[in-house]
C-alpha cells in the first residue's frame, strides 16, 4: 500500500494514517499510557507518558518503516530496501524488511555504538559501517542505491513514514481520550507531523508542541524563514533528533498544524533521563526524553491532561552512565569540589570526617602534587559527591567553610 503524493501543504490526510493503523495491526504493539503523579503534580493535572521506549526495537520507528517497505512494488521489493542510521531507523528498517522477506542493508556510523549494531544484525539487516558523521553515512547508503537499485528508506521525508508514525497520534486519542496537549520530540519531524495529522484531523481543539535540543534546533528558524533551513553542527546528547534541516514533507504538516515547537537544554535532558528512570522505572534515551524535559522546563505553559510521547529507550549503556552523572549534577545531587590542603598525613581523614558529618556520600577523591601553581607543601583533593539535592550542596559547602575550608572550584 502506498499512500497519495505529498502536495505542497496537506501531504497526509486522516485517511492516510487510519491505512496505516490497520496495516501495523499485529505488526506494532499497541504501547502503554503511564501516568506520572510527580510530573502532574508540577504541571498542575494529569500528565501521561506514551511508551513508544516500550515498542519493538525499542523506539516508533518500525511504525513509518513497516508501512513505507510493505508498500513498495513487487519489483522494488526484489531489489531491496537501504537505509542510514545511527540507531533506531536502523532496527526499525531491519526488523520490518524480515518482517515482510525484503533483503535489507542498513550504513551505520563507524563510532555506532555496538549494542545498536549488533540489534540492527539481529533483526537480519547486512550492517556496513561507513563515515564517521551521519551525513557520511547518508550519502554512502545514496550511492548504494543508486549503483545497486535497492530502495532508499528515508528516516522521515516521505509521505508513507509519516502515516505511520501518525498511528502513535490516533492511539494517544483512544487511551486519552480527555488529552489536551500531546509533547513530542522533534528531529526531521515525521513523528510529530503524523501525530499532529491524525491528532488535529478528530480533535482540533488538541495542541501538539514539538520539541528540539537546543543545540539542534532546525525548526525554528526554518518556520520563521517559512521553508527548511539548514544548521550547521548540530549538537547534542540527544542523537535521535539531532538532525540539521527539516525533512521537505513533515515542515510542510508542522508548519500548517502543529503549535508550537519549544526548545530545552542539555542539562534538562539529561534531568528528564534521570526523572524517567527514577520515577517512572522506564529507560528513556535522550530524544526520547525531550518532551519530559519541556514539562520540566516550563510546567505552567502546558494544558492539561498532557501526554508527553517517550519515542525510544535505545541508549548505549556507557552513554547512559554519562548522562545520569550529568542529570544528577544538574539535579543538584551530584558535586564536584576542589579544595588545596598542607599535605600532611591525616589531613585527609579529617576532611572526610567533615563530609561525613554533612552526610556527603563520597565517590571519588582525586590528589594533584605537580601544578606549579601548588606551593611545596600543598597539595590539591578533587572530590566527587553525591548529595540530597541543592539545600544539601549548600549545607555541605558551608560544613567545610565552617571547617576553615576553601573551595576553589
Amino acid at each position: 500500500m502506498s499512500f497519495r503524493t505529498a502536495g505542497p501543504f496537506h501531504p497526509l490526510i486522516l485517511d492516510d494514517v487510519r491505512g496505516a493503523q490497520k496495516m501495523l495491526s499485529g505488526v506494532a504493539r499497541l504501547t502503554p499510557m503511564e501516568g506520572s503523579r510527580y510530573l502532574s503534580r508540577l504541571v498542575g493535572s494529569p500528565v501521561h507518558f506514551k511508551c513508544e521506549n516500550l515498542q519493538r526495537t525499542g523506539s516508533f520507528k518500525l511504525r513509518g518503516a513497516y508501512v513505507r517497505i510493505s508498500g513498495l512494488r513487487p519489483e522494488e521489493r526484489a531489489a531491496g530496501v537501504v537505509a542510514a542510521s545511527a540507531g533506531n531507523h536502523a532496527q526499525g528498517v531491519a526488523l520490518a524488511s524480515s518482517l515482510l522477506g525484503v533483503r535489507s542493508t542498513v550504513f551505520m556510523p563507524v563510532g555506532a555504538p555496538l549494542p545498536k549494531v549488533a540489534a540492527t544484525r539481529d533483526y537480519g539487516a547486512e550492517v556496513r559501517l561507513q563515515g564517521h558523521v551521519v551525513d557520511e553515512t547518508l550519502a554512502a547508503a545514496q550511492e548504494y542505491a543508486r549503483d545497486t537499485g535497492a530502495v532508499f528508506i528515508h528516516p522521515f521525508d516521505h509521505p508513507d513514514i509519516i502515516a505511520g508514525q501518525g498511528t502513535v497520534g490516533l492511539e494517544i486519542l483512544e487511551q486519552c481520550p480527555e488529552v489536551r496537549t500531546i509533547v513530542v520530540g522533534v528531529g526531521g519531524g515525521g513523528l510529530v507531523a503524523g501525530v499532529a495529522v491524525a491528532v488535529k484531523a478528530l480533535r482540533p481543539d488538541v495542541k501538539v508542541i514539538g520539541v528540539q535540543a537546543e543545540g539542534a534546533a532546525a525548526y525554528p528558524p526554518s518556520l520563521a524563514a517559512g521553508r527548511p533551513m539548514s544548521i550547521e553542527t548540530p549538537t547534542t546528547m540527544a542523537d535521535g533528533i539531532k538532525v540539521g534541516r527539516p525533512g521537505d514533507v513533515p515542515y510542510a504538516v508542522v508548519e500548517e498544524l502543529v503549535d508550537e515547537v519549544r526548545t530545552v537544554s542539555e542539562d534538562a535532558l539529561s534531568s528528564a533521563l534521570l526523572l524517567c528512570l527514577e520515577r517512572a522505572k522506564l529507560v528513556v534515551e535522550p530524544a526520547g526524553a525531550s518532551p519530559v524535559a519541556a514539562l520540566l522546563s516550563d510546567p505552567g505553559a502546558f494544558k492539561g491532561p498532557v501526554v508527553a510521547v517517550l519515542s525510544g529507550g535505545n541508549v548505549d549503556p556507557l552513554l547512559m552512565q554519562r548522562i545520569l552523572r550529568h542529570g544528577m549534577a544538574a539535579a543538584g545531587r551530584y558535586l564536584s569540589l576542589r579544595l588545596r590542603l598542607p599535605d600532611r598525613p591525616g589531613v585527609l581523614a579529617t576532611l572526610l570526617g567533615v563530609l561525613s558529618t554533612a552526610d556527603a556520600n563520597v565517590l571519588d577523591v582525586g590528589h594533584v602534587r605537580t601544578d606549579p601553581r601548588l606551593g611545596l607543601t600543598e597539595v590539591e583533593v578533587e572530590l566527587h559527591l553525591e548529595t540530597k539535592g541543592p539545600e544539601h550542596c549548600t549545607e555541605v559547602g558551608a560544613a567545610l567553610r565552617e571547617a576553615g575550608y576553601h573551595v576553589i572550584g
